[in-house]
C-alpha cells in the first residue's frame, strides 16, 4: 500500500468500559467477584430447596423456576469465569488477552437457559395430561422465598448492568426469577382456595414460554457479537460520517467495528489524506473523540494519500 501510514490506538488514553452509552470507567472482573460469589451461592442453595419442594409438594411450577434458577447459577458461572479470564494482559498468542471469552460465556448463557427451559417445558406438558395434587402452602412459602432471593442477588449487579452483556444477563435473569417466583406464589394461592390442581402445570407453561420470549434479545445480541457484528449501541453510518468530516480526509474505506468482549469495541479505517501526515495530535485526537463519542476503545487507522496502492479498498468503499 502506498502513502504515509499510521496508526492511532485508542487505549492510550484508559479504557472505558461500555455495553451501552455512557463514559465512565468500570472494570467489572474486579468489581463483581463477590456478587458473582454470594449470587452463585444463594441461587444454588433455593435451587435444591425447590426441587425437593417440588418432589414433596407436586408442583411443576416449583420445576419451572427451579430450572430457570438452575440455568441462573451456570450462567453466573460462566459469567464470572469469562470476567477472570477477560481480565488477563495480552500476551504471545493472544494479542487482546482473553477478553472475547465474555462473547462466549454470553452465548453459552443464552443456550443454557433455552435448554433448561426445554427440559422444564417437557415436564410440563407430561403434568397437564396427568395433574398432580398440589400442596398449595407449601409452594407458597418456597416461591415468597424465592423472591427474596433473586432480587437481592439481582442487586448486587444493578450497578454493573449497563456496561456489560454478561452483567446485564445476569441483572435480567435473576429479576425475571423474582417474577416467575411471584406468578408461583399466585398459582399456589389459587390452588389452596380452589383445590384446581391443573393450574399448576398451565402456570409452569406460561412461565416457560414468557422466560423464552424475554431471553430471545439477549440470545440475538450474544450470537452477533460472536459473529463480530457491530455492537448494537453503536451507529456505523454515524462513525462513517464523523470519520469523513475530519479535516484532510478526502475518503473512508476498509472500516471494520466490532465488540472485542462484551465491554470494550474496535475499529479499524483506512482514511485518503491527499495532504499527507496529519500527525500524532491529529490521530490521538481522532481515537479520543471516537471513545467519547461512540465507545469504541481501541481505534486503529491507516492514513493512505491515494487509493491507487491500497488493495483492500475494494469492496469496502461505501
Amino acid at each position: 500500500m502506498g502513502g504515509a501510514h499510521h496508526t492511532s490506538h485508542g487505549n492510550h488514553h484508559g479504557h472505558g468500559h461500555h455495553y451501552g452509552h455512557g463514559h465512565g470507567h468500570h472494570h467489572a472482573p474486579s468489581s463483581h467477584g463477590t456478587a458473582f460469589g454470594i449470587a452463585i451461592a444463594l441461587n444454588s442453595l433455593f435451587v435444591v430447596a425447590e426441587v425437593v419442594a417440588s418432589y414433596l409438594s407436586g408442583s411443576t411450577a416449583l420445576l419451572a423456576d427451579a430450572g430457570h434458577n438452575l440455568g441462573d447459577v451456570l450462567s453466573l458461572l460462566l459469567a464470572w469465569g469469562a470476567s477472570v479470564l477477560a481480565a488477563r494482559p495480552a500476551g504471545p498468542g493472544f494479542t487482546y488477552g482473553l477478553k472475547s471469552s465474555s462473547i462466549l460465556a454470553a452465548i453459552a448463557n443464552a443456550a443454557l437457559l433455552w435448554v433448561a427451559l426445554g427440559a422444564v417445558l417437557l415436564e410440563t406438558i407430561r403434568h397437564l395430561w396427568i395433574p398432580r395434587e398440589v400442596d398449595g402452602p407449601l409452594v407458597m412459602a418456597v416461591a415468597a422465598a424465592g423472591i427474596v432471593i433473586n432480587v437481592a442477588s439481582a442487586l448486587l449487579f444493578a450497578r454493573g448492568r449497563k456496561t456489560d452483556l454478561n452483567l446485564a444477563a445476569a441483572f435480567q435473569h435473576l429479576m425475571a426469577d423474582a417474577v416467575v417466583s411471584a406468578s408461583v406464589v399466585f398459582a399456589g394461592l389459587v390452588i389452596f382456595l380452589t383445590g384446581q390442581n391443573w393450574i399448576d402445570p398451565v402456570t409452569s407453561l406460561v412461565i416457560t414460554v414468557g422466560l423464552a420470549w424475554g431471553s430471545w434479545d439477549l440470545l440475538k445480541d450474544a450470537v452477533k457479537m460472536g459473529l463480530l457484528a457491530v455492537p448494537r449501541h453503536i451507529d456505523e453510518g454515524s462513525v462513517r460520517t464523523f470519520l469523513n468530516a475530519q479535516p484532510g480526509v478526502d475518503a473512508v474505506h476498509d472500516l471494520h467495528i466490532w465488540g472485542m468482549s462484551t465491554t470494550e469495541s474496535a475499529l479499524t479505517a483506512h482514511l485518503v489524506m491527499p495532504q499527507g501526515n496529519p500527525g500524532d495530535a491529529f490521530l490521538h485526537g481522532l481515537a479520543h473523540e471516537l471513545e467519547q463519542q461512540f465507545g469504541i476503545h481501541h481505534a486503529t487507522v491507516q492514513v493512505e494519500t491515494t487509493f491507487a496502492d491500497c488493495s483492500l479498498h475494494q469492496g469496502h468503499q461505501h
